[in-house]
């Protein structure tokens, strides 16, 4: 079991550009299972640590959200479920009706999040965004987390058109921005944390597949907007008709 290595050692100004050639342990389907049960757990607490979904949530999720009716939301490869969960367990916080529906194509992350206690307000669908455009699906908000350095260019262009196929209001994918600060600050913070399990290998390919804002701008599509923000992030944002 290879899980608590990091890729090999790159060469001087390694992140000047994406490296899309990286791949991440837990995507293969080959991987061992116990280190892949083991990184689905730990997800909850990376993505509080590292994805700053609270304040997405706050900031362009809950000024759409309605005390009275309710919101349907989709993650799209929602992994473990848990950024899903989470935002279903703000809103209720916040007495506002929030419906999500977590859909992962992967069957292990699939079963993972489905043999663990669902939160209030969230469904599990294995699935693909474009099963759900051609079956005329629609929701209000269409969100994913660290999904888009996983894709193939191609593969990036079909999620922002099935994005923009399925959301009414608003599709917004947050993922990490390739800086060193980042690569340096993650390598350091996981050395002693997250023994059998993906986590610190595959965190640290993540950030070398990851995009620049200014590089991700370039390959989206008219009509998608790049925020930048702390820590590291990028947020890819498209208004729907209903916005």
């Amino acid at each position: 079991m290879t899980t608590d290595r990091q890729p090999p050692f790159p060469p001087l100004g390694f992140l000047r550009q994406r490296d899309a050639e990286l791949r991440e342990e837990m995507d293969s389907p080959d991987a061992d299972p116990e280190a892949l049960e083991a990184t689905y757990g730990h997800f909850a607490r990376v993505n509080t640590a590292v994805a700053g979904w609270r304040g997405v949530y706050e900031d362009h999720i809950r000024p759409l959200l309605s005390a009275t009716k309710r919101t349907h939301a989709l993650d799209i490869g929602s992994g473990a479920g848990d950024i899903a969960a989470a935002l279903a367990r703000w809103a209720r916080a916040d007495s506002l009706r929030l419906h999500i529906t977590a859909l992962d194509p992967d069957p292990r992350a699939h079963n993972y999040a489905t043999r663990h206690p669902s939160a209030l307000g969230v469904d599990y669908l294995q699935g693909h965004s474009a099963e759900l455009v051609a079956r005329g699906a629609h929701f209000d908000i269409v969100i994913s987390n660290h999904l888009l350095h996983h894709l193939s260019a191609a593969e990036l262009q079909n999620l922002l058109s099935d994005s923009v196929a399925l959301s009414r209001r608003l599709a917004i994918h947050s993922d990490i921005r390739r800086h060193p600060m980042a690569y340096a600050l993650f390598s350091a913070g996981t050395l002693p944390w997250f023994r059998g399990s993906f986590i610190r290998h595959d965190g640290l390919a993540s950030i070398r597949r990851s995009y620049t804002a200014q590089e991700l701008a370039q390959v989206a599509p008219p009509g998608w907007t790049v925020e930048t923000r702390p820590p590291f992030r990028n947020l890819l944002i498209h208004r729907g008709p209903d916005a």
